[in-house]
């Protein structure tokens, strides 16, 4: 996929946040295993209902294809139906939305009968509308990489009556897995010596990386935006004070969640709910980093679990740092406040085991723990 990215630049949009957005962006491009070719900005306070960026700049996106010989436009934002329609009959190339490419690395990325579920689950619910206005077009071309059943079909002819039969389906069928989750985490919490730990965090702010490195187990690790969509647990334990602590790493998170994808998202978090503990993972070597903290503690505020014991764990100070030594000369609160925070480095193993203590100690405290908010 040779893409080339565009963006819309409003009077509630600062300069400095459109370009953060289409840095995501071509990151999101990445996770698809796709090159940006170039990127194209446009000065609009309000859309066009047609293009969604005039005629005229359409013309220019197409002189551009032409001249990187890209093949996909990706629009950092939703498009209806007709703008689809008339920006490919002008460009004569493929064009994807926001919701259209996350949707797409949800697919690639999903892995269990649960996750596999929700992402149907939310690529129906986005295209139902434009079946409407072009009868599944757009439907086949996002999910024919699916092979889950519906959302992978070439369903131009497939009424809006069999679509809304499946998402009742599958709505059913999600339940039944709630139900048998909520079970499993309902006998973890009958045992007072395991301390149930939550991994949160902005997508590639190397939760994963920390997982396997804490419990000395192997998960799926690499830098790219969502790398891992399905929830994974492991466990550390402490013999010498008879405690267990169980670390389950969630979906990473990323502002401007779509709307379709926030249900899918949001089922992925559940184990929030019976946490004792949340740590917190930033990637402290992105520029953006008190952007997207602030972004993660406002969809923990969104599930009610902001009053939990937490802990902010800075990660990848190896790049802003040559040694350790650094790291006790700096003075964190500046950068967290109150809140309890350790600077670690999962790459080389700087201060793991101060955040081992921490998880130590909080074990040791378990009864004194808040549970359930």
């Amino acid at each position: 996929m040779r893409c080339i990215l565009v963006g819309i630049k409003t009077k509630e949009k600062k300069d400095k946040e459109l370009k953060q957005s289409l840095s995501e962006l071509e990151g999101l491009v990445e996770a698809v295993e796709g090159v940006t070719l170039g990127k194209l900005y446009q000065k609009k306070d309000i859309p066009d209902p047609s293009t969604f960026i005039g005629k005229g700049k359409v013309k220019q996106l197409k002189e551009l294809i032409e001249g990187t010989k890209a093949d996909t436009v990706v629009f950092d934002a939703d498009l209806t139906p007709v703008q689809i329609t008339n920006i490919e009959k002008i460009t004569q190339a493929n064009v994807l939305d926001r919701t259209d490419l996350i949707l797409q690395i949800f697919s690639q990325r999903a892995k269990t009968r649960q996750a596999k579920l929700q992402v149907e689950l939310a690529t129906l619910q986005h295209e139902l509308p434009r079946v409407y206005g072009q009868k599944g077009k757009a439907l086949s071309r996002i999910g024919g990489g699916m092979k889950t059943k519906g959302a992978g079909e070439k369903i131009g002819e497939i009424k809006v009556r069999t679509i809304k039969d499946r998402i009742s389906k599958i709505k059913k069928e999600l339940e039944k897995i709630k139900k048998q989750r909520y079970q499993q985490r309902k006998w973890r919490n009958k045992d007072p010596n395991i301390l149930k730990v939550s991994l949160v965090g902005y997508t590639n702010a190397g939760k994963s990386t920390l997982l396997k490195k804490l419990t000395k187990r192997d998960t799926f690790v690499s830098d790219q935006l969502f790398a891992t969509l399905d929830t994974k647990t492991s466990y550390i334990a402490f013999p010498d004070i008879g405690k267990k602590v169980l670390i389950t790493d969630t979906v990473g998170f990323v502002k401007n969640m779509p709307k379709e994808l926030m249900d899918a998202f949001m089922a992925t978090l559940e184990e929030l709910e019976d946490a004792d503990l949340i740590l917190h993972v930033i990637d402290i070597s992105d520029e953006n980093w008190v952007e997207k903290m602030e972004a993660v503690e406002d969809i923990l505020k969104k599930i009610n679990v902001s009053d939990k014991p937490l802990v902010v764990v800075l990660n990848k100070i190896d790049k802003l740092v040559p040694s350790p030594e650094y790291i006790e000369e700096a003075d964190h609160t500046m950068l967290t406040g109150d809140r309890e925070t350790v600077v670690i480095s999962t790459e080389k193993g700087w201060n793991i085991d101060k955040l081992h203590n921490i998880l130590r100690k909080y074990a040791l405290r378990k009864d004194t723990v808040s549970v359930g908010g």
